[in-house]
């Protein structure tokens, strides 16, 4: 993808490891800046246009299926729709929702004495919230109902699915407020500087099986091609496995895998962004940045219980953006036992995914579950997005067990705490309620954990974290983190936008100090 590939043997600025949501923004930042960078990406380059299928079970090769192994009393389930492949990451199968985290989640320690402030204000993301959305074109209504005042949205919202009209119907009797959502597809056709011609979603459905028109923000179409316009170049099918160091503890080289057999490129920087579960497998592979201890420590998932129901109207679940309605009534609930909070969301689902669901969560198999999907697409879901706290019993390690490579596996350790269960039971009711009022018959619920979050904790104090409030590691000068892993709390919202925000902040922090 690049137009000045660099040798191994060149020196150059930066490394990136990751091209997803948290790699691809800093690689391009850094690129734009005039450093020579190297993005090293362990899944293969996708065409859209050919590689992308509207047939969900074609497409699983976008998702990260290294076997990881779940431990805990809530195992968190991997593979389809934790982590993603291949240039782009998991923005080539993230469901696209946008949404800001508000100042309020940014010091959860000082509001309710339990998790982690973040060590910067909301006011530090803002304009990089807003850079997001100018360039990869977030669609989304103006004025947003919560937080503070914003600059709008670069684009109108998309259309309401079934799904989205009939969650704003139940909302509406019970006097919930709500909004369409903020999406990072196209209401219309869209490009900015050093951006190309993406044309409007025609709302398929099928975001999470990859975007073939380029209407959906993810990285292949958006922060890559403008990283490689201003020089980065990206290596698909590089797994990186260690790195070689200088007697001062500064990384000189990284060393990954091919095709064609083992790699190293030297470099003067390298910047992390593999994601909560691969960042810190990487660390404690290579006995790096750990001397508080804490890598791995304090992985996270957002609590995401969702709540079904079938209605005499058809849905098509399949059919318009999945995310389609939001409402940020229950941040802070009036009548919470909790700390935290969390957002209701509407969500579309294709076949495969839903019936999974249905075999999982009902335990119905054969002749009743085929009597259940008959009433597909007549089927509406909503769902939560809720704040996590970070607990020791929570952490990911290196197991005993080898993968296809020889490494160890990563062994992910996850049980709720009482706080995400009385949230989760406070959303269960509601969204029954809310169901109930649209019409619903046939309700039941789905308890979940969504994304993955934490491991590589950001803070001032190198006692308690892994890198500095600016991404850099405490312990090795030349070593930045730039991914869902460093936050310290897990925010009552979807993580992309925030991860991207944070990205280009840490880009600039970066370059301020002299790169």
């Amino acid at each position: 993808m690049s137009r000045s590939p660099f040798a191994t043997s060149d020196e150059v600025d930066a490394v990136v490891v990751g091209t997803g949501a948290g790699g691809a923004p800093l690689l391009a930042r850094l690129a734009a800046a005039g450093l020579s960078v190297v993005a090293l990406e362990a899944g293969k380059a996708l065409d859209p246009v050919r590689d992308f299928a509207r047939d969900e079970e074609a497409q699983g090769f976008l998702f990260w299926n290294d076997e990881r192994l779940s431990a805990g009393e809530d195992p968190v389930a991997f593979g389809r729709n934790n982590s993603g492949t291949g240039i782009g990451g998991s923005t080539l199968h993230y469901t696209a929702y946008m949404v800001r985290a508000q100042p309020a989640d940014l010091r959860l320690k000082t509001d309710f004495g339990v998790a982690e402030d973040w060590p910067f204000p909301y006011e530090a993301l803002e304009p990089y919230y807003d850079e997001v959305e100018a360039t990869i074109g977030v669609s989304g209504p103006s004025p947003y109902p919560w937080g503070p005042a914003r600059t709008p949205y670069p684009l109108k919202p998309l259309p309401l699915n079934g799904a989205a009209q009939l969650m704003q119907r139940g909302c509406d009797k019970l006097g919930i407020r709500t909004s369409p959502a903020a999406n990072a597809a196209l209401s219309g056709s869209y490009a900015t500087d050093g951006t190309r011609f993406r044309p409007a979603c025609h709302n398929c459905g099928f975001c999470q099986a990859g975007c073939a028109t380029g209407a959906k923000g993810s990285a292949d179409v958006t922060w890559l091609p403008m990283a490689a316009a201003a020089g980065a170049e990206i290596r698909p099918e590089a797994y990186v496995t260690g790195f070689e160091r200088a007697p001062d503890g500064r990384i000189t080289a990284v060393v990954y895998r091919t095709p064609r057999g083992d790699e190293r490129q030297r470099c003067r920087n390298v910047f992390l962004c593999a994601g909560a579960i691969e960042t810190p497998r990487i660390l404690l592979l290579n006995g790096l940045a750990n001397g508080s201890g804490q890598v791995g420590r304090n992985f996270m998932a957002h609590t995401g219980i969702q709540v079904w129901g079938q209605f005499d109207e058809f849905v098509r679940p399949f059919k318009g953006i999945p995310g389609g309605l939001i409402s940020e009534d229950t941040h802070r609930p009036a009548d919470a036992d909790f700390a935290g909070g969390y957002l209701l969301q509407s969500i579309g689902v294709m076949p495969v995914t839903y019936a999974s669901q249905v075999a999982r969560g009902r335990r119905l198999w054969g002749k009743q579950l085929r009597a259940h999907m008959r009433g597909y697409n007549n089927t509406a879901g909503i769902n939560i997005l809720g704040d996590c706290l970070p607990y020791a019993h929570n952490f990911v390690e290196l197991s005993d067990e080898l993968d296809a490579r020889g490494l160890p596996k990563p062994r992910v350790h996850f049980t709720m705490g009482e706080n995400e269960r009385r949230m989760t039971d406070h959303a269960d009711k509601l969204m029954q309620r809310i169901w109930a009022a649209a019409g619903a018959r046939d309700i039941w619920s789905f308890p979940r954990n969504a994304h993955i979050i934490g491991t590589a904790r950001m803070g001032s104090d190198p006692d308690s974290s892994v890198v500095d409030p600016d991404g850099r590691a405490h312990d090795v000068p030349n070593l930045f983190v730039s991914d869902n892993s460093t936050f310290p709390s897990a925010l009552g919202a979807n993580p992309a936008l925030t991860i991207m925000a944070l990205a280009l902040r840490t880009a600039d922090r970066f370059l301020a100090r002299g790169a």
